[in-house]
């Protein structure tokens, strides 16, 4: 069993990295709590709690925050930021977990869970109790991807659309529409956005050099979190011709 790489960003807000050892992705997965309920964004690479203990981590997380926040009617909402194969693997792990809502990973499904009026053209509010998470349609990188922003702590979670590492960019029109639909949302926020948080690190700490794909040892990889004006940055470099725009730090990659 490899124990996950567990940070409290605040008191509410936990980030949970599945350790390479386990899967090579290493996605980072991310705990918010609310006074109802809380919000678990993705679920990892894989569904075996002997490799990876994310069930344990999670029940371990919520009986803590139950523990200072009694509510007896407590939720657990798993949602996706996307749904390849490294985010949504351990689905199965909360499938018979009490007062616990796994949402599905299609497309209708999405739009149906969270109530998407117009797709992907709407920003939803999903009221965790106390802490509402804006949800935004993210097509582009998969068809079904959305993008949350928490009120609170003022992170833009961005799975794989924006994230220190190769942004594989699948439909391009789509993945331009949903950059420029960031920097709108961002810029109507009026400084709410603090950071962005996405799924993946790839890169290294030195600009424009990735670690190669199944990488298990990072030892000098860049930081997670990037400024909102990168979203400004990856909107012009989409605009670059070729299959691979490199930058500091990311890497466009048209597929």
């Amino acid at each position: 069993m490899t124990a996950p790489e567990i940070t409290h960003l605040d008191e509410a807000t936990v980030q949970i990295r599945q350790p390479k050892a386990s899967h090579w992705e290493a996605p980072f997965i991310f705990l918010l709590f609310g006074r109802d309920r809380a919000l678990l964004l993705d679920s990892g690479a894989t569904n075996d709690e002997a490799v990876f203990p994310l069930r344990g981590t999670v029940d371990g997380l919520v009986a803590k925050w139950l523990k200072n926040h009694p509510n007896p009617g407590f939720e657990l909402v798993v949602a996706h930021t996307h749904t390849h194969g490294d985010h949504i693997a351990g689905d199965p792990l909360f499938t018979d977990r009490p007062h616990t809502r796994v949402v599905g990973t299609t497309l209708d499904e999405v739009r149906t869970n969270f109530g998407f009026v117009n797709w992907p053209d709407f920003v939803v509010p999903f009221d965790l109790g106390d802490r509402v998470v804006d949800v935004i349609g993210g097509p582009g990188h998969q068809e079904s991807a959305v993008v949350f922003f928490d009120r609170t702590s003022g992170i833009l979670f961005t799975g794989d659309t924006v994230c220190p590492g190769h942004l594989y960019v699948r439909d391009t029109a789509a993945f331009v529409a949903t950059i420029e639909r960031l920097i709108s949302f961002r810029d109507a926020q009026r400084g709410a956005v603090r950071t962005l948080l996405g799924a993946h690190i790839e890169m290294s700490t030195t600009p424009g050099v990735p670690y190669p794909p199944g990488t298990v040892e990072q030892p000098d990889e860049t930081p997670l979190a990037m400024p909102p004006r990168i979203l400004d940055d990856v909107r012009e470099a989409l605009d670059l011709p070729g299959v691979r725009a490199v930058r500091d730090r990311y890497i466009i990659v048209r597929q």
